[in-house]
């Protein structure tokens, strides 16, 4: 039976015990307000393991590892680093930036976050998972959501507990949400460019221990979680947490030695050459075909379930899951995950893109996971624009049998975190992301947009009635598919980062979600959207059944490739639609 990983109390001791298997010594740091005091970890097989008397729950601790350092052969052992536990729950402070990270023989003690000692767990909880496809989920940033919010208390605002208040679960329920998915809540370090910028990364998606919450988003740690996934479950609502299993913040080989890189960094996928493999664009790469990748990676995962009750799972970048180094859709996570009782259950979403070769995997996820498809993002945005056609559009309400067969996955959107946000999708045609420090380099360049006459802001009536009647089409399109639906905050009531389409790095007004600056009609006309679909729920778990009509009857093999074609309708026994291109108008039928 493979031993435990971390830092437990059990027994009347406390338990540490962590993974270096090249490592010369371990020793377990304790810290006193800043004293800190060494004990020698006692090597066992690939693991260190050490048990001190008596409950040393809140106790802050870290490691120092001994041994070889030879960068070149991926060997990173300094003494002088204090290194983050991967198995770490809860750290005592933020990750920073700082040059010494990346220098050998330069103490990091005073500048790295030190892990705490859990309490001894509560009984496990089992709440049912809450049925997700079909429904709609509701994408937030915890910080950005709630920054700005009015009605939420200001030392509240920004954290995960901000989610548990009255007003924000209000707002959900009026747009029956299903599900929030939480954008990155571990806690991550900036990316090296940003402090000279004077910028911070706003996202999360650079994180350094897969299960340590950030204390920025989470101050009262894993009980504020648990606390607020209750909440959340008892309006009605389950929690998907973003996760990012795909790299560490570790970055590229000059970046800082935080945790894997001093103790592991075997962990990190390497070419026969030596090179780190950087199949994330961020400098690093997991290696799944590590088992010890694989182990942190599902006792993550189900720490989240047990300790915290959360319903399900986003991974970001997934083919890196499956990949060794290539991807396969027989991956050993995928059956390791589905053998395990804790995770079976839950709601699994993948991201089915990376940026390396053959990165590209729409459709080839297990028939148990849904899948972020970005197709239909496009054809929904080309076919508004007016230049997409009414068969490929109608493939993508349909369910896109073609990318997952007869299993209906699809999680449909017309914008997402990553991108511009559905108002600015129509008031901008070229991103606007110098904010960023990139010169306008980064981001996407083509996202099907159009500006409707003038680029960015506007006060012709004209113009801004052309972009709301839009907006309310497009919507109506999304809660009209086949599938499981998602649109991210603030999309509903038309949120703008001015352009923006890589906002990564804006903790700040063009992030936080503006509550008193609203479009209170376009918020309702969501809401009664979201009303129709509720009502027929399972209408939207499988392929539809009904029949496509054109202007003058059903529809023939010619017209649904015609260009010009901007009219299609559909019926079923349970509902039914009619598209007006040229009207800028979606009628839901009953």
């Amino acid at each position: 039976m493979t031993q435990r990983l971390g830092a437990w109390v059990e027994n009347g001791a406390t338990h540490f015990a962590v993974r270096a298997p090249l490592a010369a010594q371990v020793w377990l740091c304790l810290f006193a307000d800043e004293r800190e005091s060494r004990h020698r970890l006692v090597h066992d097989g690939d693991d260190w393991r050490l048990a001190l008397p008596g409950d040393l729950s809140g106790t802050r601790y870290g490691y120092r590892a001994e041994g070889e350092w030879a960068p070149e052969q991926g060997r990173w052992f300094d003494p002088a680093k204090l290194l983050v536990d991967p198995y770490a729950r809860e750290l005592d402070r933020c990750f920073v930036q700082d040059p010494a990270l990346a220098e050998y023989g330069i103490d990091t003690a005073s500048i790295v976050p030190r892990a705490i000692v859990p309490a001894p767990a509560r009984p496990e909880l089992r709440r049912p998972p809450l049925p997700v496809r079909g429904g709609l989920i509701y994408e937030l940033n915890v910080r950005a959501f709630t920054m700005l919010h009015p009605e939420v208390p200001e030392a509240q605002r920004g954290t995960i507990a901000a989610l548990a208040h009255p007003a924000v679960l209000a707002h959900l329920q009026k747009l029956h949400v299903a599900a929030v998915e939480l954008m990155p809540i571990v806690a991550w370090i900036e990316e090296r460019h940003l402090p000279p910028l004077g910028l911070r990364n706003a996202w999360g998606y650079n994180p350094v221990a897969p299960m340590a919450l950030d204390p920025r988003l989470c101050p009262g740690g894993v009980a504020e979680l648990r606390d607020t996934v209750a909440s959340l479950q008892a309006a009605g609502i389950a929690v998907i947490l973003d996760l990012v299993f795909n790299h560490t913040g570790e970055s590229d080989v000059h970046g800082g030695v935080l945790s894997l890189r001093g103790l592991d960094d075997a962990a990190y996928a390497r070419a026969p050459d030596g090179n780190l493999i950087n199949d994330t664009g961020t400098g690093n790469t997991l290696d799944f075909a590590n088992a010890a990748v694989r182990r942190l990676t599902l006792d993550s995962l189900r720490h989240f379930v047990s300790a915290c009750g959360v319903d399900g799972f986003r991974f970001d970048l997934a083919p890196v899951l499956a990949r060794g180094p290539g991807f396969s859709p027989q991956a050993p996570i995928f059956a390791e995950i589905a053998a395990d009782p804790l995770l079976a259950d839950r709601i699994l979403i993948a991201e089915p893109w990376d940026t390396g070769p053959g990165g590209y995997q729409l459709g080839a996820f297990p028939a148990n996971w849904l899948e972020w498809n970005d197709r239909f993002r496009d054809e929904v945005r080309r076919f508004w624009r007016g230049d997409g056609a009414i068969g490929a559009l109608a493939t993508r309400l349909a369910g896109s049998s073609d990318l997952f067969g007869h299993d209906c996955r699809s999680v449909n959107f017309v914008a997402a975190h990553d991108g511009f946000t559905l108002a600015d999708t129509l008031a901008y045609v070229e991103r606007h992301n110098r904010a960023n420090g990139e010169q306008n380099r980064d981001g996407h360049g083509d996202n099907h947009s159009w500006n409707n006459g003038v680029e960015g802001p506007s006060d012709d009536p004209r113009i801004l009635d052309a972009r709301r009647a839009f907006a309310k089409a497009m919507l109506a399109t999304l809660f009209a598919s086949t599938g499981t639906i998602m649109i991210s905050a603030g999309d509903e009531f038309g949120r703008s980062q001015g352009g923006n389409n890589n906002a990564y790095a804006q903790d700040n007004a063009v992030t936080w979600v503006d509550w008193t600056g609203r479009d209170l009609d376009l918020e309702d006309h969501v809401a009664a959207l979201a009303l129709w679909r509720a009502k027929r729920a399972e209408a939207f778990l499988q392929f539809p059944q009904g029949e496509w009509l054109g202007r003058h009857g059903p529809m023939t093999d010619a017209q649904w490739d015609e260009p010009a074609a901007g009219f299609v309708a559909f019926r079923s026994v349970r509902y039914g639609f009619a598209i007006h291109r040229d009207a800028r108008r979606v009628d839901l039928l009953d």
